[in-house]
């Protein structure tokens, strides 16, 4: 599976390797092209999963603000519904695709 911005690849990984949550795929942090991804001071929070922490995606000059998030402590009982352990595992939004 592919994430895509700017016809760009910015993560990649094997299908088998990322986990599925509330309709969006989690890539494992090791699949991230790092170079497209700048720290964001932006958070949210989910009741259940937690709180979210944000990447600004940065492709040839332009920035997706807050178009990556992640879980960098999961909420209690999360993992355990999820039935696997999504901890910095890191999805997309905001024009972001994931493709096969």
């Amino acid at each position: 599976m592919k994430a895509i911005w700017h016809d760009t690849v910015i993560a990649e990984a094997p299908e088998g390797d990322l986990i599925r949550i509330e309709g969006n795929w989690y890539f494992p942090p090791s699949s991230l092209h790092r170079q497209f991804f700048q720290p964001s001071d932006h958070h949210t929070t989910c009741f259940w999963k937690g709180d979210a922490s944000y990447y600004d995606v940065v492709v040839d000059g332009q920035a997706n603000d807050f178009g990556a998030w992640y879980y960098a402590q999961p909420k209690a009982g999360s993992i355990e519904r999820v039935k696997q352990d999504f901890t910095d595992y890191v999805a997309f939004w905001n024009g972001i695709t994931v493709e096969a």
